[in-house]
C-alpha cells in the first residue's frame, strides 16, 4: 500500500499525477474541515511546470490530462461542497473544534455578502483556505442552486486552469524553472490573498466599533 503525505504536493504529483491532481482538488474545493489544509494552488502550478518539455527533458504530466483533472476535480468538489452545507454544513461548522476554520467560515460569508454571489463564487476560488469553506458556506446560506452552480463553475474553470497554464508557461519557457517553484507558488499565494483585505479591515472595524 503507497503511503503518501497529501500535503505534500511533489509526492502527491510523483506518485498519482494527474489522478492526484484530481483527487487533491476534489477534496479541497468542497470536503470541508478535511479539505481545508490541502493544496490547491501549490499542486496545480507545479502539476503545469510538469508538463511543460525542458532541455534534454520531456514532459513529465500530460497537459490535457492535467486540465481535465483539476477541472472535474474544482467544479465536482464545488458542488458537492455545496450540497453538504445544503444539508447540515451550518451545524458542522459550528461544531467544529478548529479557530481557525470557523473563522475562515465567516470570512467566506462576509465575502458572499459584500460581493454578492456570482463574484464572491469567482473571488473566493482564489483565495486559499476560503475556497474551501466558501461552498459549504453558499449551501447554509441558502444560494439558489442554479447561481451557485453557474457562479462555482465559472470561478472552478477560471482557477484550475489559469494556474495549471501559469505554470505550464514558466515551465516551457524558464530552463530549470523547478527551482524556482517554491518562491513563485509564495507569491501566488500572497497575491491571492489580497482580496480578503477590505473584508478583514471591514471586520476589525466592526470589532473596534462595538
Amino acid at each position: 500500500m503507497i503511503a503518501v503525505n497529501p500535503m505534500d504536493s511533489d509526492a502527491v504529483l510523483a506518485t498519482f499525477g494527474a489522478l492526484g491532481v484530481l483527487a487533491v482538488i476534489f477534496a479541497e474545493s468542497g470536503l470541508l474541515v478535511f479539505g481545508f489544509f490541502l493544496p490547491g494552488d501549490t499542486l496545480l502550478f507545479p502539476a503545469g511546470v510538469l508538463c511543460a518539455a525542458t532541455a534534454g527533458q520531456a514532459p513529465r504530466l500530460v497537459l490535457w490530462q492535467v486540465l481535465l483533472c483539476a477541472a472535474v476535480g474544482a467544479v465536482a468538489g464545488g458542488q458537492v461542497g455545496f450540497l453538504l452545507g445544503r444539508h447540515g454544513g451550518r451545524a458542522l461548522l459550528a461544531r467544529t473544534s478548529r479557530r481557525r476554520v470557523r473563522e475562515t467560515a465567516a470570512r467566506a460569508e462576509k465575502l458572499l455578502a459584500r460581493y454578492g454571489y456570482g463574484k464572491a463564487l469567482v473571488i473566493g476560488r482564489f483565495i486559499p483556505m476560503v475556497r474551501t469553506v466558501l461552498h459549504p458556506a453558499a449551501g447554509a446560506l441558502g444560494v439558489p442552486t442554479r447561481t451557485f452552480t453557474v457562479w462555482q463553475i465559472v470561478g472552478g474553470l477560471l482557477w484550475s486552469q489559469s494556474l495549471v497554464m501559469a505554470g505550464y508557461a514558466l515551465g516551457a519557457t524558464v530552463p530549470d524553472a523547478d527551482a524556482f517553484l517554491l518562491p513563485l507558488v509564495a507569491l501566488i499565494v500572497v497575491l491571492s490573498l489580497l482580496p480578503l483585505i477590505p473584508v478583514l479591515t471591514e471586520a476589525r472595524r466592526d470589532r473596534r466599533d462595538r
